[in-house]
């Protein structure tokens, strides 16, 4: 295997088998404190490919935050081939604020690319694709639910490339959802340079879930087995994902509190019962039916509800026996499943 050869960013030079933390310098407070993007890079002893994890892009979303941060204790990050850019707090404005957005209230993401001279959301994007992810040669992007709702953990991706067909399933989240570039996320301006990139959702905002930071921990380091960057394993086992062709989001036909029957990871048949809405009084009541067989992908938290607002994800699926079984083994992996990787 070809020896790696020193990694130079953000004016540090970083040579084979070290690792290095790099603040990145971005626009300061009006206080006049210096702020900047936090970034660790860990450059293995051997050529490979440069990967980056990101996290807290929205900055109240906080367990890729977690995901990260064991992802760099673990010991297999010594036998890494290739180069990893870890980015846990992409949005730090946002995450001092615990804030989905930016103090300008713009959501960075959905300012990518980004521009030098545009706005402090549009600043941030230029300086995380042009350090970052033209470096790279594929990404994962961490993210939770927003706005009192929750996810099933899940992969988000374009499925028209092979290549990141190829990432999603080897990733082994529960479920793989379809996912059309948006303008101006980071997920789309990765796309244009040419390059795969997968979104994992997972939990609820401000909010530790176990099961979501250990889903998404085992993911990337699959993926990174996968690509290479890090030695195979006999002990990981190879995990099916259930890929969807559908979503919607189950809506109030009525304003009331809602009382679910459901939870996140259920498969549900055609017809059954989601849960109640009624009115305070007890006065007016209406059931919430599965339009269609599917697993509940995502989740409305809080009880009260407005006339329209979404309620419960769910993911149709080809074949509900199938379905059934990959969530029986992904419920199982959380417990049995040992990637030995923690120091």
């Amino acid at each position: 295997m070809k020896r790696a050869i020193p990694f130079e960013f953000g004016g540090l030079t970083i040579n084979p088998g070290e690792r290095a933390t790099v603040e990145l310098p971005m626009a300061r407070l009006y206080t006049s404190n210096e702020m900047t993007l936090p970034v660790q890079v860990v450059h293995g002893r051997r050529h490979g490919p440069t990967l980056f994890v990101s996290a807290a892009v929205h900055g109240d979303e906080i367990n890729g935050v977690e995901i990260i941060r064991r992802l760099l204790a673990s010991r297999a990050m010594k036998d890494m081939r290739g180069t990893l850019l870890a980015i846990p707090v992409a949005n730090p404005f946002g995450f001092i604020q615990r804030a989905r957005y930016l103090p300008d209230r713009r959501d960075l993401n959905r300012s990518f690319p980004g521009s030098l001279k545009g706005s402090l959301a549009g600043r941030i994007a230029h300086l995380f694709m042009t350090e970052i992810a033209g470096r790279c040669d594929f990404g994962i992007d961490l993210h939770t639910g927003s706005n009192f709702r929750s996810n099933l953990p899940q992969i988000r991706a374009c499925l028209d490339d092979p290549k990141t067909i190829e990432l999603a399933s080897a990733f082994g989240a529960p479920i793989v959802v379809p996912s059309e570039l948006r303008e101006g996320s980071l997920r789309e301006a990765v796309a244009a340079l040419g390059k795969p990139v997968l979104v994992f959702e997972g939990g609820e905002a401000l909010y530790f879930n176990e099961s979501v930071i250990k889903t998404g921990m085992q993911g990337v380091i699959r993926l990174m087995r996968h690509t290479g960057m890090l030695p195979a394993s006999k002990r990981a086992k190879h995990r099916e994902s259930i890929i969807t062709n559908k979503t919607s989001w189950v809506r109030a036909g009525m304003s009331g509190i809602f009382s679910r029957k459901v939870q996140l990871g259920d498969l549900v048949k055609r017809r059954s019962l989601l849960g109640t809405l009624s009115d305070p009084l007890g006065d007016e009541q209406e059931d919430i039916h599965a339009p269609y067989t599917g697993v509940v992908i995502g989740q409305l938290n809080i009880p009260l509800a407005h006339e329209g607002d979404a309620l419960i994800h769910l993911a149709r699926v080809p074949d509900a026996d199938e379905a059934e079984e990959a969530l029986d083994e992904y419920t199982s992996s959380l417990t049995d499943e040992d990637f030995g990787l923690e120091r």
